[in-house]
């Protein structure tokens, strides 16, 4: 492991030592092999001057919900150092007492709230205090005789303590070690299966302590281990299996989850482990990630049944094991998995966000190389179970979990709208985003590529009338996310005004090719994969045309009423399968990129009215938008149509025609 740090830049912040504190914490949180989402904490003690003039000495410390990669001066609470230090002495402290009393001792009420390791950075007698939970020492410490590795590889230059919760116990226990000793024959303090410590009264030789410390672990294990190659273990996903294991998991936590399938060559190396049962189910790199992955993984059989019954059971063993370490106090959490080794195939991750099965698809990938690693020093061994099952349940830890309970509606679904780089299908995505969806965006104009640009939405190029482009774009949905819930159709072409009489067979035939058909096609594409769909939905946006149409029109809106029709067909068909199908008919939709300002001009003209009448020339005097058609589209995707199936609903301020 190499030191990052740069003279250059710390130079300029020399004068500054709560800059620098954010400096240094930066490059930890930078490397992954350090810390990951939020790991680990960070600290530094400032004297300054209260509003009476004195002299205060003050804990800087990361505040809760703060990650040391991207953190800033505002995510360090300040907390005065003698109470935190008056509270090592104390006999019993219960850990939301502590949290209550380091928030009464902090001299900002605006600030998050310190680290549960506050008290603990204050004991150490140190201006600069780092902790991370570097992989290749905790890797270490996961292994029989792990304590004694780390004295062969350190000497007597690193204080070694065993295993004690995270909390006022940890720094209890570590206030009792160290009365008599002499902090500054120490380089750091190694906590067994939980992390490092270093610590200095500069910045930088605390922060190239903690280097040094991890590099010597790295060393030693390159030293004791041989690698070994990968690159013949990828395995094709069955997509229709994924978004069946995603929907069972869904039910079991009891809302909408995505399903990040792994399939690189490291995954299914390690998914094809002969002895994979027992090294994946022993526990996590560290108890601080079994909040984030339960205490291990879903284990799911190379050629599992349809039922993927492996679940069912995941959550029997689950309550027992909560039956078996859990007091009257506590109320057992969902039984579902966080990720889950399919063996073959790879690894998934689930979150009901897709921060959170990102987050897990990052704690998964660092867990299996170091049970990987663990295994060649002499066997991959975790924390006893109740120890884990205790920090899973650590009141500090639910604390975090019950945050926000509240959620957006269509969390964890997953959508696929057409014609989305404009109008109504732009709408439509922007309005999924707002709900909390991640959405497939298909569009046949290149412009699609960045246009939302965020990891929750994917966007593809692609002709709707293409029929391998399309079906590719379905699987490629599935492949991203894990599933599809909603389908929101929506491409279409405005053809040729021409009269029967008149028309050309390339107009009659593109009405129908891009109006109809690829709306079959895809609808056809999608339909194994809504089958595993959480409260599956399809949304066609049709068009007025339907119930009132109008002469030289008639491609248009015979695509449009065979399009209609199909949706009333696929509502008999797919209700078995509880997809509900419902139409929407819009009308005088202006804000696309069909309308410009001078067909606008010319029509309004002919009826002798000005734009903004002819805009909301309805029965409601009202302008219809493309945000209109898409709220639509999310009613009928969402709750307020759940009982509801073969609807055909206008949006278009009240047409006389249709009425």
């Amino acid at each position: 492991m190499k030191s990052l740090w740069s003279e250059t830049i710390a130079d300029k912040i020399t004068d500054n030592p709560l800059e620098l504190r954010v400096y240094s914490s930066r490059l930890l949180g930078q490397d992954p092999d350090l810390v990951l989402h939020g790991g680990g904490n960070t600290s530094v003690k400032i004297t300054e001057k209260n509003l009476f003039g004195d002299d205060v000495e003050i804990l800087y410390v990361k505040g809760s919900g703060w990650d040391l990669g991207d953190i800033e001066a505002e995510g360090f609470a300040p907390v005065k150092l003698n109470v935190l230090q008056h509270m090592a002495s104390l006999d019993q402290l219960s850990d939301s007492n502590m949290v209550s009393m380091q928030r009464a001792a902090m001299t900002n009420p605006y600030a998050p709230n310190p680290s549960v390791e506050a008290v603990l950075h204050a004991i150490i007698p140190f201006k600069f205090v780092d902790h991370t939970h570097a992989d290749a020492v905790v890797t270490i410490t996961n292994t029989p005789d792990g304590e004694d590795k780390l004295k062969a590889i350190y000497g007597d230059r690193v204080l070694i303590v065993p295993y004690v919760m995270p909390g006022f116990v940890l720094a209890k226990a570590i206030y009792e070690i160290t009365k008599d000793i002499n902090w500054a024959q120490y380089d750091g303090m190694i906590l067994l299966n939980h992390g490092v410590f270093s610590f200095d009264d500069d910045a930088k030789s605390s922060y190239e302590k903690m280097i040094e410390i991890v590099s010597r672990a790295e060393d030693y294990i390159e030293k004791n281990t041989a690698s070994a190659s990968n690159a013949d273990n990828n395995a094709t996903l069955d997509l229709s299996m994924l978004a069946k294991i995603r929907q069972k998991v869904a039910t079991l936590r009891g809302g909408a989850v995505y399903a990040l399938a792994d399939n690189s060559a490291a995954a299914c190396s390690y998914a094809s482990l002969d002895d994979i049962d027992s090294i994946a189910s022993r526990g996590p790199l560290t108890p601080d990630h079994i909040i984030r992955t339960k205490k291990s993984p879903l284990i799911i059989q190379q050629n599992t049944s349809t039922d993927v019954t492996e679940i069912d059971d995941y959550a029997a063993a689950y309550q027992a094991y909560f039956d078996k370490n859990a007091s009257d106090q506590q109320v057992c959490l969902d039984h579902a998995p966080r990720w889950s080794v399919w063996k073959k195939h790879g690894l998934i991750s689930f979150g009901s966000t897709l921060k959170e099965a990102n987050i897990i698809s990052d704690i998964s990938c660092h867990t299996i190389k170091a049970i990987q690693t663990a295994e060649k020093l002499g066997g991959w061994q975790a924390l006893p179970e109740k120890d884990l099952f205790d920090m899973e349940y650590w009141e500090l830890e639910q604390a975090k979990l019950n945050k926000n309970k509240t959620s957006p509606e269509f969390q964890g679904k997953i959508v696929l709208v057409t014609g989305a780089a404009s109008g109504i299908g732009k709408a439509c995505v922007e309005a999924m985003l707002a709900k909390g969806a991640a959405v497939a965006a298909l569009d046949i104009d290149p412009a699609i590529n960045g246009l939302f640009n965020r990891n929750d939405v994917l966007e593809i190029t692609c002709d709707v009338t293409d029929n391998a482009a399309l079906k590719n774009s379905v699987d490629e949905t599935v492949r991203c996310f894990g599933g599809l819930d909603i389908l929101i159709t929506n491409a279409g072409v405005f053809t040729a005004n021409e009269n029967i009489e008149d028309m050309s067979d390339d107009t009659w035939a593109l009405a129908m090719d891009v109006n109809l058909t690829s709306h079959q096609r895809l609808i056809k594409y999608c339909i194994p994969f809504l089958r595993y769909g959480i409260n599956p939905a399809i949304v066609i946006i049709a068009s007025k045309n339907v119930p009132a149409p109008g002469p030289g029109a008639s491609a248009y809106s015979a695509a449009k009423a065979g399009l209609t029709q199909l949706a009333r067909v696929a509502a008999f068909e797919l209700g078995k399968d509880n997809i509900r199908v419902n139409t929407i008919h819009p009308n005088a939709v202006f804000d696309t990129g069909v309308w410009t300002d001078e067909m606008l001009e010319g029509r309004a003209k002919s009826y002798g009215i000005s734009v903004d009448e002819y805009k909301a020339n309805n029965v409601l005097h009202t302008e219809v938008t493309s945000k209109n058609v898409a709220e639509m589209a999310c009613a009928m995707a969402g709750e307020a149509f759940a009982k509801t199936t073969g609807s055909q609903v206008p949006v278009d301020g009240g047409n006389e025609r249709v009425i």
